[in-house]
């Protein structure tokens, strides 16, 4: 039993100095001079000196809890062990251990996630493609960020891009799964280069994993291209549409080529058009010199857009800029529907352009056109040429740079005289072309 009781802790009073009030087993109430607050303290000796642990305030530590804490902190010390360096040894780690918290908190704050990767990888490299990479950062929006966008770049594993990529050929979009593990891996190429990341996700993943790419290797035939001097009048497309139609089918040109191009990049008495870097999917100029057949169609969609007062040589119907290239396809593909109903909002002829060779495409004209020039005799490499392909093979880019102009501008007539035969009334008795596609 201790030698305090409440009421001997109520009437200590300290003289000149603390008081110190033993209650035993280490214990002691300490009483302050002037003050006379009163509080427990544990004493113990260590070697020849005497150390101290304050336990509390009396009343608000009771005597009762102060004798249970000190008779704790004796037995440790029965034990062997030091109370101030176990009390010290604990607040160290306690401290090492916030500290530890703190700087892994502010490591995961400091971690890149997948959106801000994607944005430091946007101003760095994506910036310099020609569409200032509106096409990855739309895609990424739609596939990409719903589900990884808020991960950790570091965090994300092969199976996580595995299943994106799953989601999207599971809707049937597989080029556009093929298109996503290219860029993602070109993302995190880019992650691992500026040491964001350590191992890229998308190793061992193959684009043929997620659907083989199908080259299309549809051509017009002559029948075909008549078929479509008939077709197209009652077809009810745009009138600039069907114009683009030849124009492509004329000049081999791409769709977004046709519908960025401005008047001040054609010249018809000149009989060229240029298409500057920024519109050509390669980025480099190229120049189309003008069969009559071409100028003719391209003559009526400048003489609209000028009645429109647009600068552009296909001006979009509610905009100032021009108009989309996915409206042509829109428009071509929605008349090639048979046995469906049509879209809302869209043209009910479903199957006004639908020919005996199956489903054609503007990037078909192209092809139909390259491969008209090559059985009319025009060699490959001046198709290339005229088709704006850049040389793949290295030396022969480097070393041979002729322009073969001269050659294209003749390929070019060659195709539009045989467009000018096909398309006319008395079409049926041209012989046709045996064609094999380019």
């Amino acid at each position: 039993m201790g030698k305090l009781t409440d009421t001997a802790i109520r009437n200590a009073q300290a003289g000149e100095r603390d008081a110190q009030i033993s209650d035993g087993g280490g214990l002691v109430l300490r009483v302050g001079r002037g003050s006379g607050d009163k509080s427990f303290w544990y004493r113990y000796k260590l070697g020849n000196s005497s150390k101290w642990i304050r336990l509390g305030t009396y009343p608000a530590l009771s005597l009762k809890d102060a004798r249970t804490l000190a008779a704790a902190l004796d037995l440790k010390r029965k034990q062997g062990i030091d109370p101030i360096e176990e009390r010290d040894q604990n607040a160290k780690r306690e401290r090492d251990e916030r500290d530890a918290e703190q700087k892994e908190a502010a490591a995961q704050a400091a971690r890149l996630t997948v959106r801000d990767l994607c944005d430091r990888w946007a101003r760095l490299e994506l910036s310099a493609r020609k569409d200032g990479g509106a096409e990855v950062r739309r895609s990424f929006e739609k596939d990409v960020f719903p589900t990884l966008g808020n991960v950790a770049a570091e965090d994300v594993t092969r199976p996580m891009v595995a299943a994106l990529l799953d989601t999207v050929v599971e809707r049937g979009a597989r080029i556009v799964a093929r298109n996503l593990l290219g860029d993602l891996r070109q993302m995190f190429g880019f992650a691992i280069k500026r040491g964001f990341v350590e191992n890229d996700p998308t190793s061992h993943l193959k684009r043929d994993d997620f659907g083989r790419k199908v080259e299309r290797a549809r051509v017009l035939s002559d029948s075909e291209i008549r078929d479509l001097t008939r077709l197209l009048p009652d077809a009810e497309m745009y009138e600039a549409s069907v114009s683009a139609v030849w124009v492509m089918l004329s000049t081999c040109c791409r769709v977004g080529e046709v519908t960025s191009a401005r008047l001040e990049h054609i010249d018809l008495e000149a009989g060229a058009w240029k298409i500057p870097a920024e519109n050509s999917k390669n980025a480099k100029a190229h120049t189309i010199y003008l069969s009559a057949f071409a100028a003719k169609h391209i003559k009526t969609l400048i003489e609209r857009a000028e009645r429109l007062g647009s600068a552009w040589l296909m001006p979009a119907k509610y905009a100032s800029g021009p108009v989309c290239p996915k409206s042509l396809a829109k428009q071509i593909g929605d008349r090639q529907r048979p046995g469906l109903k049509p879209m809302k909002g869209r043209t009910p002829l479903t199957e006004s352009l639908v020919l005996v060779g199956g489903k054609w495409t503007p990037h078909d004209l192209r092809r139909t056109g390259a491969t008209t020039m090559g059985v009319l005799g025009v060699r490959p490499d001046v198709i290339e040429k005229c088709l704006n392909h850049v040389e793949q093979n290295r030396l022969v880019r480097i070393y041979q740079r002729q322009e073969l102009r001269e050659e294209q501008r003749e390929a070019w007539r060659l195709l539009g005289d045989r467009l000018e035969l096909l398309t006319r009334d008395d079409a049926a008795n041209v012989v046709p072309l045996v064609r094999v596609a380019a």
